[in-house]
């Protein structure tokens, strides 16, 4: 809403191509684009032009989205899901998160996984079986063994903190 009424405001035509993705039907001039920047960055957004970064942010916002918005896990493997939803080889997506962000794409899932899972742990609402088996677990022992190598905890003490700590998405 906010890039919308932005691009309004500058005389801009576009069209919506893809969350976070905009496409402008005529030349941005100089004096626009500052104005853009400045007008996103007030409200804490930012344009990005560079493609590798374009990439790594869809693909933090696929695994977000997949792992914490979408009902039922794909039953795919997470490899095949990304590359068919970003038409990228695997190989080439994770050598380019491994080199910018320091970690796998492998790595990046299972804190969200676990981040996922103590949100489930909180709403008191499905037992570790039930959450192993929505978040496509094998087993709880693996679950659990996840859970304890992230956190340090088990879930069943997690879940007996009184104080139950979550961190933020963006913070991942």
């Amino acid at each position: 809403m906010i890039v919308k009424e932005e691009l309004k405001n500058l005389g801009l035509h576009y069209v919506i191509v893809n969350l976070g993705e905009v496409e402008v039907l005529e030349d941005i001039t100089a004096n626009q684009r500052e104005k853009l920047t400045e007008a996103l960055f007030k409200s804490g957004l930012e344009i990005m032009e560079d493609k590798k970064a374009v990439l790594i942010e869809r693909i933090k916002n696929i695994v977000i989205e997949m792992v914490h918005y979408i009902e039922e896990l794909p039953r795919v493997n997470f490899s095949e899901y990304l590359s068919k939803k970003m038409n990228y080889d695997y190989t080439y997506l994770a050598n380019l998160f491994s080199e910018t962000e320091g970690t796998t794409i492998e790595h990046f899932i299972i804190l969200h996984k676990i981040e996922r899972v103590k949100e489930l742990i909180l709403y008191n609402e499905l037992n570790l079986t039930e959450i192993a088996n929505k978040l496509h677990y094998s087993s709880v022992a693996h679950l659990s063994n996840q859970f304890r190598k992230i956190t340090g905890l088990t879930p069943t003490f997690f879940k007996s903190l009184k104080h139950k700590k979550r961190t933020a998405l963006e913070n991942l």
